[in-house]
């Protein structure tokens, strides 16, 4: 059997600390090395020269050249995975969602202060987001997404249903890396006649609500943060905030949100699983689950939770995914009706929604 070689990591951070802590980190594990350290992305780039990283950990704040700057040019030059590791993406700052726009796999916030111990304590969530970050597919920015193997053609067909005006139908959306520029995919190609949309994005605490309001302001349908008690209509998208679960609960003829706190649940708060299993529970066959990118298996469960009530399901195609872990655990599991593109899913969601998939 052939060994897997490490995974090549380059630290660009012009805190001595940060690189030394962080290369501790990389060092102590079986399946990645130190490529290299640089103080900022011009030392960075003479280094690359000699050999190309696998993944890139990127600060922001650094002299010469700051880190969206070095970001963009390696997005639109030559795609490589890059977590960002910095403490201008705390609390939601904008520079995470400018980060994650430019095409970084994942984002990890540092504080200001005390940086030794939070990324000793840490070093697990760098380490994982390293190995997502890994095996994350990428595009040159602005590149088209890959050609369907799949079309909508390709469908279970049912009863035509008029469900635009039916509080008591249902999507819910669950993702994480990769998931903010798939659900920006979805939702802006969605008409305002859709049911209501609950959603679950991997995020930190504060950075939920700038990512709902820029959807707000690129789609159609309303997008916002949920909120303890909004009620789920048609046309509206509601956001689990990070750091909080987001739980569906009937409302007379429809439906309200819960958002609580809680426990981690597969090391997420707030947890796909969480949320479909909530959904399953409550509208069952008059649900759609669909499961998009990111690392691990939270969701899936969830989602065979969902499909054994008699919800619809799908799931994110391989080939479109930047981490393809949730669909893959969601598919093994028997959770997923049909295995649709990134392009296809706002179609597929409109298709179910008007009847003409799998209905009750």
């Amino acid at each position: 059997m052939i060994a897997r070689k490490p995974i090549r990591v380059m630290i660009v951070d012009d805190s001595a600390i940060v690189r030394q802590v962080a290369s501790e980190a990389i060092a102590a594990q079986t399946d990645m090395r130190v490529l290299a350290t640089a103080s900022d992305p011009l030392f960075a780039i003479d280094k690359m020269r000699k050999e190309w990283p696998d993944v890139i950990v990127l600060d922001i704040e650094m002299p010469r050249m700051d880190g969206l700057t070095f970001l963009r040019k390696l997005m639109a030059e030559r795609p490589t995975p890059v977590v960002i590791c910095s403490s201008q993406v705390d609390r939601g700052a904008k520079a995470s969602f400018d980060a994650l726009a430019a095409g970084a796999v994942s984002v990890v916030a540092k504080p200001k202060v005390g940086v030794r111990q939070f990324l000793q304590d840490e070093s697990e969530s760098l380490v994982a987001a390293i190995r997502a970050a890994a095996g994350a597919r990428l595009r040159r920015v602005g590149a088209p997404l890959p050609r369907p193997k799949l079309t909508l053609d390709d469908l279970p067909a049912g009863p035509r249903l008029t469900v635009n005006a039916d509080l008591t139908r249902v999507v819910a959306i669950g993702t994480s890396t990769g998931g903010t520029q798939a659900l920006e995919v979805v939702l802006t190609h969605l008409p305002e006649a859709v049911p209501g949309i609950v959603v679950v994005q991997h995020m930190p605490a504060g950075f939920t609500d700038m990512f709902a309001r820029r959807l707000d302001g690129l789609s159609r349908i309303r997008v916002r943060e949920a909120r303890p008690g909004d009620r789920v209509e048609p046309g509206l998208a509601l956001i689990a905030p990070g750091g909080r679960h987001l739980q569906l609960a009937r409302d007379g003829g429809g439906y309200h949100v819960g958002v609580v706190d809680g426990p981690l649940i597969n090391r997420h708060k707030p947890s796909v699983d969480v949320l479909f299993r909530s959904v399953a529970r409550t509208a069952g066959a008059r649900a759609l689950g669909i499961i998009m990118t990111g690392m691990g298996d939270d969701g899936a469960l969830g989602l065979k939770e969902m499909r054994d009530a008699g919800a619809t399901t799908f799931a994110e195609a391989e080939e479109t995914c930047v981490v393809f872990g949730m669909p893959k655990e969601a598919i093994q599991r028997g959770a997923v009706d049909t295995v649709l593109p990134l392009h296809d899913i706002a179609d597929g969601l409109v298709a179910w929604s008007r009847g003409t998939l799998r209905g009750e």
